[in-house]
Parts: C-alpha cells; sequence; structure tokens
C-alpha cells in the first residue's frame, strides 16, 4: 500500500504542502515563515541541518507522509535523533503510514548511534499522543517551550 524513502530535494514543494497542512490542523497557519529556498539551503546546502523521509502511495506515487528529524546533542544523554514532525495528509490517516515513518525514523536513530530521541505533541492532540503511547514513550510534563524569532534576537543584542 506505502513506501518509503530518502527525501529528495524534488520533494520539497510536496513538503511544504504537508507542513502547512499541520500548521492548518494545529490551527496555527500563520507561524509557517518557512519557504522553499530555506528548506533548499537547509538540506540540500553546504550543511544539511536535517533530513527526512517520504511515505508515497504505491498505486499513484503520491507523496502522502513525511517525517523530518534532525540530530541534537543532550549534555545529560549524548547524541539524540530529533524528530522535528510527522505528517500524514488527512486523507490517509490511520492506515499505517505514521507507523511506517515512525519506524523508519526510530530504525535511523540506532543506525546513526544516537542514544535515543525525541519529539514533542501538542497536549490537545489525542490523536497523536495515543499514537505515542502504543510505543511506551514517555510524555512528559513540566518542561516549557522556549523560543526568540531572529528578529526579536537582533533587537536584543542592540541594546
Amino acid at each position: 500500500m506505502y513506501s518509503l524513502r530518502e527525501g529528495k530535494l524534488e520533494d520539497l514543494p510536496r513538503v511544504l504542502e504537508l507542513i502547512k497542512e499541520l500548521a492548518r490542523y494545529e490551527k496555527a497557519p500563520e507561524q509557517v515563515t518557512n519557504s522553499l529556498e530555506l528548506m533548499k539551503e537547509d538540506g540540500f546546502g553546504p550543511n544539511p541541518v536535517y533530513g527526512f523521509y517520504v511515505c508515497e502511495k504505491n498505486e499513484t506515487d503520491e507523496i502522502i507522509g513525511i517525517a523530518i528529524y534532525y540530530y541534537r546533542y543532550s549534555t545529560w544523554k549524548g547524541k539524540r535523533l530529533y524528530l522535528e514532525d510527522i505528517v500524514v495528509t488527512e486523507s490517509e490517516r490511520g492506515n499505517g503510514a505514521g507507523k511506517l515513518l515512525f519506524d523508519r525514523v526510530m530504525a535511523k536513530s540506532l543506525e546513526t548511534n544516537c542514544t535515543g530521541m525525541m519529539w514533542q505533541v501538542l497536549d490537545w492532540n489525542e490523536p497523536a499522543i495515543n499514537f505515542y503511547k502504543k510505543y511506551g514513550a514517555t510524555l512528559e510534563a513540566g518542561w516549557l517551550n522556549a523560543h526568540l524569532q531572529d528578529y526579536e534576537i537582533r533587537e536584543l543584542l542592540k541594546s
């Protein structure tokens, strides 16, 4: 029904579409400021900072899902694979594509000698929470996400 492969440069337009679909699902479409140009540079330029897998529907070769990951370093645990996003287009959810993608990313973490992997899930996203619970994943409470945008950093460093 589905096949998996590593993502390629020519996949990026569809990848960005799926990212925007996820943002609509998470009720934050206006927060997607990424672009094809940035994704090309960041994923296929001289210093790639992320990788991804695509899940295709066998009969059409249409990309119906993606898993985007990168590596981070934990001072407590060492090298970790960070799963940024798994996205399966709405019409294909519940048919096994998410499992294929998640399993592949888990395998990638072992292939690259990571001490484990991590990701985030919104506290209201029950389908995703239940999906991860099937794996016995630890869902931590007590951590708050923090971020600064580039324009905020510029202003702060000026002062």
